[in-house]
């Protein structure tokens, strides 16, 4: 499943005239019920939407007050994400004839065109704060906070990533939000300018937008959108001037070819490419190849063996990526930890949606001696995978039959020969032939290398400090530590 959660904007895309019909609310449940978080991004303070939307308890999370508050509905929890106005601030707006004016928790809020007066006072005051619309309305807030920040923050208390989030809304707050979700859409009664930055607009306007979007949700996990989110695709390289790009989700991709030709580097690029755009990935890593890559954590070194409880224990952590070097395990122990990391990752899937991306190298090991040269079981919901290999003939038929494109380094016909294909010709260095069942036929592509050196990266747990059941702090640097 890539959507585990729909984000929603309340007044003018899931309220009609600030209310929630039966029928929104029936499409909400359908949603809940198919396994998926619903969170609540809206610019009301939690009182005044708490008279409302009684039925707020529904949500798993509502961000408040324009990204500056958590709750957690039910549960009378929650937190602030900036401080409150000052008094002197308020009290200069109240002097000012500034009215209506509602003080939240953190919020400001007016109407236009008060935003006039109140950027006069920021400005006399000194003050580090910004003027957002929405619509009609004026909020004043802290420069750092907007729905996007708030969705963050909601999504990192559910361990979940903005890539399998789906969001909605109508107004100029709503920009923000809706690009940091990996499906950004606009109900039909949306303001041309988010409509025009959206990947989808709804046939339906308001609720019954979001009804719409719910029936795509839990029907097809929106697998119909999929051509619309051009935004996310993965370069890979060029054949000609024209750019070749994959989906960020489900394709499966082998990279084959000798040794010393040059397909780690053109795994590296991709793997640079994903961590850009905040993609997590896991790197299984027999021979040690990316322990220096830079952009993840790498897990296990000759001296010490990894283990599955500690490569799904940081896997859970949204915002950061794993390698996980087999080069402390034996041979014939690498691919029992293989088989005993797959369910793993697939548990995790299921309840994140992550790793986005599983990358396995010298995938022909990747089995147990004992089961013939060309097993390796890989489930039918494991998709979004690079299998790379200098043996594709060494691949079981129903691995190969699973592959949705192929890039073959240094001997393309070698590569080739197992689907069935052919090509002519030599390679130059930074070529490769491309091929992608639904192309039909081989092209000779351009490829992308990563711009980051190769380096020592400074997160590598080797050493054995991370237990299976250890707690972690993010420190100044980025690194998580165990406490």
């Amino acid at each position: 499943m890539r959507y585990l959660a729909l984000a929603t904007d309340y007044d003018g895309t899931l309220a009609h005239h600030g209310a929630v019909d039966a029928a929104t609310l029936e499409a909400l449940r359908r949603v809940r019920a198919s396994g998926r978080k619903l969170l609540l991004v809206t610019g009301r303070q939690m009182e005044d939407l708490a008279q409302v939307f009684p039925e707020v308890d529904i949500f798993d999370r509502v961000v408040a007050e324009n990204g500056a508050l958590i709750d957690v509905p039910g549960k009378s929890q929650t937190r602030l994400l900036a401080p409150p106005p000052a008094a002197p601030f308020v009290a200069a707006l109240k002097k000012r004839g500034v009215e209506p004016l509602a003080v939240g928790q953190v919020v400001v809020a007016t109407v236009q065109p008060n935003e006039t007066v109140a950027l006069e006072v920021i400005r006399e005051m000194g003050l580090e704060l910004q003027v957002i619309f929405n619509k009609g309305s004026v909020m004043i807030l802290p420069s750092s906070v907007n729905k996007a920040t708030g969705l963050q923050a909601a999504l990192d208390e559910l361990q979940l990533s903005a890539h399998n989030v789906v969001g909605v809304g109508d107004a100029e707050n709503d920009h923000a939000f809706l690009r940091v979700c990996e499906c950004g859409v606009a109900v039909a009664n949306a303001l041309d300018a988010l409509k025009a930055g959206a990947d989808y607009v709804t046939e339906g306007r308001a609720s019954d937008g979001v009804r719409e979007l719910a029936d795509l949700l839990v029907r097809e996990d929106l697998r119909a959108l999929d051509a619309k989110l051009a935004r996310h695709r993965i370069a890979l390289g060029y054949v000609g001037d024209e750019l070749v790009s994959i989906s960020p989700y489900g394709p499966t991709l082998l990279i084959a070819g000798p040794s010393g030709k040059g397909k780690s580097t053109m795994v590296r690029g991709i793997l640079e490419r994903l961590a850009k755009q905040r993609y997590q990935f896991c790197v299984v890593d027999p021979e040690g190849d990316y322990d220096q890559l830079g952009i993840a954590v790498t897990l296990g070194s000759a001296e010490r063996a990894p283990s599955v409880d500690e490569a799904v224990m940081l896997l859970r952590d949204p915002k950061e990526s794993v390698v996980i070097n087999l080069v402390g395990l034996r041979v014939q122990e690498r691919p029992g930890f293989f088989q005993a990391l797959l369910p793993r990752i697939q548990e995790l899937r299921a309840a994140t949606g992550r790793p986005h991306w599983v990358v396995i190298d010298e995938a022909h090991h990747m089995r147990p001696e004992s089961s013939g040269p060309v097993e390796l079981t890989l489930p039918e919901t494991l998709a979004s995978t690079i299998l790379i290999t200098v043996h594709p003939d060494r691949l079981a038929t129903s691995v190969l039959d699973r592959v949705d494109g192929v890039i073959a380094i240094g001997s393309p016909t070698e590569v080739l020969r197992p689907f069935g294909q052919t090509t002519d010709g030599e390679l130059s260095s930074g070529e490769a032939i491309v091929w992608f069942r639904k192309d039909g036929h081989p092209r000779r592509m351009r490829t992308l290398p990563g711009q980051i050196e190769q380096r020592r990266h400074p997160r590598n747990y080797a050493a054995g400090d991370l237990g299976p059941n250890a707690f972690y702090y993010r420190g100044p640097d980025g690194r998580l530590n165990p406490k």
